[in-house]
């Protein structure tokens, strides 16, 4: 019989991309993120359709299933607002689904930047916004408020945590890497330091990435991954560890890792396995964090991701174009907030979404595969390009703004 637990933790997000925005339409059109009618164009409602058949809608039946049928089965999850409003506006079945499952009462949602932004780096004043924003979508669609914080990307360093606390979290997430956890297991409670009390998760990438990476590889010398085999290794990792926390997107399950890979089966196996372990075989963050004190404070000065070999800040930091397209973004807040227009200051943010620099990558082997993967555009360099066009219209926007404001002031 295992004496561990089980911390799943998915998280749901999809961005809005910006189409091919060429510097012609510049003061003329303002519409960034719909498409053209001709399928070649970046259409986002058809792109969100596409990962809702795909993993959204399967998913969520398949863990309503689990959850109706195990009853000790728990999760936790973070939606990005972004997510939620598309999927309000072009999946209203699929937000149902979310629905559903938080309604079980065993699944947990954490707290995020509502636009999936890196503010926290850029400016803290809009960084506290959209986590406010985040927290108040949460209530109105699913009557919770979240009590664990999340970064984009799981970003997180020793400043991050101690803003969390300040704020009234109880806990915060990390990715166990080695870099940081040295010879220290990710299977524990840690408290961060400059913090009281706090508890910190972290992410054990080994497992979370044989199931959010390897799976399908039939390379892998461990492929093919079964239930069993899976089963075995969670329960001799750490022996004395209490906790095997598993992270990854939930586009993990039919999207990055087709349904025909056999992942969903996998997956229901793995849950029904597991849960004929233990007593407590699935616990959600804030359940691990309550039942697990700290074993000790964890140090964390530089900041830390989930992204990347590096597992730093340089998937959306690493090369000019990068830090240029964030340096001229956030030059635009003061101007952009004082103007009080909603439509002005909602495209703005849409644009701090991580995803629009993360395209801009310039990585090789396997870091820019994934980052290849991931991205809708033919080179980094389009990505720079319809996004520093559109970051000229929004420029052309607050100048006739303010320019109408004066003339009626």
């Amino acid at each position: 019989m295992s004496q561990k637990s089980v911390v799943l933790y998915l998280h749901v997000h999809q961005p809005y991309r910006v189409r091919p925005y060429t510097v012609f339409e510049t003061s003329q059109s303002h519409d960034y993120f719909n498409a053209p009618s001709d399928l070649s164009s970046i259409d986002n409602e058809r792109l969100f359709q596409k990962v809702a058949d795909k993993s959204y809608r399967p998913m969520n039946a398949k863990l309503l299933e689990l959850l109706h049928t195990h009853p000790d089965f728990k999760l936790s999850l973070s939606i990005t607002g972004t997510f939620l409003e598309q999927a309000e506006q072009w999946a209203p079945d699929v937000l149902d689904g979310f629905k559903q499952l938080v309604a079980t009462g065993r699944v947990e949602i954490l707290a995020e930047t509502y636009y999936h932004s890196l503010a926290f780096y850029y400016s803290q004043t809009e960084f506290i916004r959209q986590v406010e924003l985040h927290s108040k979508k949460i209530n109105e669609l699913f009557g919770v408020t979240p009590s664990v914080f999340r970064g984009t990307e799981l970003a997180y360093d020793n400043s991050v945590a101690q803003w969390a606390e300040a704020a009234g979290y109880s806990g915060i997430l990390a990715e166990g890497w080695d870099g940081i956890l040295d010879w220290r297991s990710p299977g524990y409670v840690y408290r961060p330091v400059g913090t009281e009390s706090i508890g910190l998760l972290l992410k054990n990438y080994h497992l979370s990435d044989d199931i959010a990476f390897r799976f399908s590889n039939r390379a892998w010398s461990e492929w093919p991954l079964t239930a069993d085999k899976f089963t075995h290794w969670l329960h001799s990792t750490d022996i004395d560890a209490p906790l095997v926390n598993l992270f990854m997107d939930y586009e993990t399950f039919g999207e990055h890792q087709w349904s025909d890979t056999g992942i969903f089966d996998f997956f229901g196996n793995f849950i029904s396995t597991w849960c004929d372990l233990t007593d407590t075989p699935f616990l959600t963050v804030s359940d691990a964090i309550t039942r697990h004190q700290s074993v000790g404070e964890l140090d964390v000065p530089h900041t830390v991701t989930w992204a990347d070999s590096e597992r730093d800040l340089s998937a959306w930091t690493g090369n000019d174009m990068q830090r240029e397209a964030l340096r001229h973004l956030y030059a635009l807040e003061h101007d952009v907030i004082r103007t009080d227009d909603p439509q002005l200051i909602a495209d703005w943010r849409k644009l701090q979404a991580s995803d629009h620099v993360y395209y801009m990558s310039t990585k090789w082997l396997s870091d820019g595969d994934v980052h290849a993967y991931f991205s809708p555009y033919d080179s980094p360099y389009d990505a720079f390009l319809y996004y520093i066009n559109v970051i000229r219209d929004l420029r052309w926007r607050l100048m006739k703004h303010h320019n109408i404001g004066r003339l009626h002031g």
